[in-house]
């Protein structure tokens, strides 16, 4: 049984044009899988359908053979943005032990294994963008997911902190046992930590490991003929 199966989804508003058509791919177990294309292209929209936010238009979706729906309790997912009353008096920890019952050690546990320890008795509204990223994914843990979603996670985060978030992610997929599936429209930061990408712009480009799937003709369908990738590897 794989992660992931989607076969022909579809996804349009109503009296709209489609945001996505008949995408199919698996993602298997474990691992890091890449979902890229350009702004606009249907990869939130796609996210939120395999998180079970969205019905597709069309088209069938399983998460560990099951609908989304059925396996919300196993999805973890980080938000690109979370919007929030900055002014609101209330730390890390607080913030965290709203989220689920999960006991004050294990919490500290969390927030250690993402780098986060130091912060927890500090306010939210005070975090910087990478804190609260930070912050935002040790709560995604917190329910031990099978699967965690990650929407730009690297979106507000400063470029020098941009390689160390990049490890970290890599680092959770082994250290939590989890599969993780992150969302990004920079096509650079595949070679880095991705064993599998995905590629789609509004429709299916392709799908593979990165060395054989990222070819020249796909980055041109899907940034244009003069985008060209380079590898940038975490040391």
């Amino acid at each position: 049984m794989h992660a992931i199966e989607i076969n022909n989804v579809s996804f349009e508003y109503i009296q709209g044009a489609p945001v996505i058509e008949n995408i199919s791919f698996i993602i298997p177990k474990k691992g890091t899988t890449i979902l890229i294309g350009p702004n606009g292209s249907g990869k939130t929209t796609l996210l939120k359908i395999m998180i079970g936010l969205l019905e597709p238009t069309s088209g069938i979706i399983h998460i560990h053979g099951k609908k989304p729906k059925e396996m919300r309790k196993s999805i973890g997912y980080v938000p690109q943005k979370l919007y929030f009353d900055k002014t609101f008096p209330i730390t890390v920890m607080e913030f965290l032990q709203l989220a689920d019952t999960t006991p004050k050690d294990q919490i500290l546990d969390i927030l250690e294994s993402v780098g986060a320890k130091d912060l927890v008795d500090s306010r939210i509204g005070e975090l910087s963008g990478g804190q609260l990223q930070r912050t935002l994914i040790a709560r995604s843990l917190l329910g031990k997911p099978k699967i965690l979603f990650l929407d730009e996670p690297v979106s507000g985060i400063d470029i020098g902190g941009e390689q160390n978030f990049y490890e970290l992610i890599k680092s959770i997929q082994g250290d939590h046992d989890v599969t993780v599936v992150m969302v990004s429209h920079e096509v650079n930061v595949v070679s880095q930590i991705a064993d599998k990408v995905i590629c789609i712009n509004k429709e299916m480009l392709c799908s593979g490991e990165p060395s054989t799937t990222l070819l020249p003709e796909v980055i041109g369908q899907l940034y244009g003929k003069n985008v060209s990738l380079y590898e940038h590897r975490c040391k």
